[in-house]
């Protein structure tokens, strides 16, 4: 027992010495695969199995849009927006380059023809207490949209296979880097805000200085000017008679 405790701890220190941590000893469940969509400007990913699947749930962007086959089981795939890009704006072909990706990512969707997609922003997406690793619902089911999927075409399923990216990001990571840009973003808005709101307040009070001042001396008749006095239109004693 001595010596396989030896083997062991000698095996276990020697991983980690090559991999560097005892997490890559036993290995990394963020497997994803990236392709390029026919509009590189749109990301498009999906995790190796439900295990990743798991973690893109929990990880994701509020840019991100999530797709599925309807009612089967399939791979989740996600297409990541530009910024300032709502569900509305995805292309067209886009939108097919996601739902074919799905549906050959389906054992049984994508054998059969005329399946269903459905895509929700990730925001929607709704994780309770007992669901299993990738299950999910949803918040609102009007935010669900649904695309239908004639056929597979291989086409575009070997232009996509052609630029898969097998990565392992640090999804927590990328999400915290993510949520601190976003803090700062919202605190450089608030700050602009502030100034903005100064600046008005200082406008505001300008004006209202300008009109006081233009009440008090804006009526010109009721006064006497030194021009009127050495042209004898006044008559000084008059004014005090």
């Amino acid at each position: 027992l001595s010596l396989f405790f030896f083997f062991f701890f000698f095996l276990l220190g020697d991983s980690r010495r090559k991999s560097g941590s005892l997490e890559n000893f036993c290995g990394s469940h963020n497997m994803v695969f990236y392709f390029v969509t026919r509009n590189p400007k749109y990301k498009l990913y999906m995790g190796k199995d439900k295990l990743e699947n798991e973690e893109l749930i929990k990880y994701g962007f509020p840019e991100d849009i999530w797709f599925h086959v309807d009612n089967l089981s399939s791979a989740h795939v996600y297409l990541r927006l530009p910024e300032g890009e709502t569900i509305e704006d995805i292309p067209a072909g886009v939108l097919e380059d996601c739902a074919q990706l799905v549906k050959a990512n389906s054992i049984t969707g994508n054998k059969q023809n005329n399946i269903v997609v459905v895509y929700t922003p990730w925001s929607n997406l709704r994780k309770t207490p007992g669901m299993e690793d990738g299950q999910v619902g949803f918040h609102q089911e009007r935010a669900v949209l649904r695309t239908r999927v004639e056929k597979r075409i291989n086409d575009i399923i070997n232009r996509l296979n052609r630029t898969k990216d097998e990565r392992h990001p640090d999804l927590a990571a990328l999400k915290e880097e993510r949520m601190q840009k976003d803090r700062s973003a919202e605190r450089q808005r608030k700050r602009e805000q502030a100034r903005e709101q100064e600046e008005e307040r200082r406008s505001k009070k300008e004006q209202q200085e300008l009109r006081n001042y233009s009440s008090l001396f804006g009526n010109s008749d009721s006064y006497t000017s030194n021009a009127d006095v050495e042209s004898g239109e006044v008559d000084l004693d008059e004014d005090f008679m």
